[in-house]
């Protein structure tokens, strides 16, 4: 397992769509099983592979936060929204691409997604609260979708703009 650089906005590769997973093989699992290890060392509770610059519908979770309690990670390819509640609830989400910003938004309370997990075998999981939230957030990042697209302009516009001058300060420039 090798832990991987996590791609900071505004990179292009952000908001581009990624492709399905074709099988899940070896290659598959090693990229779920460096994903994990990068979202834990972060740390976060979610990353898509699209953030490590690899185009593939691939993302992994782990909502568990007590540093005693036991992991409870969940690696999908292809996963997919089959249905979603009309209720809404909102969390403030935060992003590894977008260190230390943070804003509310809101999405559906609870969803079901259907995805292959890491031995290829189509699952179904039942999603509420900060789960439903994660996973809708990391299926957005294989859409090319970040949560501050969800803000409005001003406020999206202000975040990029604080991006920008921190990748620059990183670069050393």
């Amino acid at each position: 397992m090798a832990l991987r650089k996590i791609l900071l906005h505004p990179d292009p590769r952000l908001k581009k769509k990624c492709e399905p997973v074709t099988q899940v093989d070896d290659e598959t699992r090693i990229l779920m099983q460096d994903m994990l290890e990068t979202m834990y060392d972060a740390p976060g509770i979610g990353l898509a592979a699209s953030q490590i610059g690899v185009m593939k519908r691939v993302l992994v979770m782990d909502i568990v936060k007590d540093e005693d309690g036991e992991p409870e990670p969940y690696l999908m390819a292809n996963p997919e929204i089959t249905w979603a509640s009309e209720e809404l609830s909102t969390y403030e989400e935060g992003c590894l691409s977008i260190p230390e910003e943070f804003a509310d938004v809101k999405r559906p309370e609870r969803v079901k997604v259907s995805y292959l997990d890491e031995n290829g075998i189509p699952q179904e999981l039942d999603c509420d609260g900060l789960l439903a939230t994660c996973v809708q957030h990391e299926i957005d990042h294989l859409d090319g979708k970040l949560f501050i697209d969800y803000l409005g302009p001003v406020k999206r516009s202000m975040i990029t703009g604080r991006m920008k001058k921190r990748k620059k300060e990183r670069a050393g420039t």
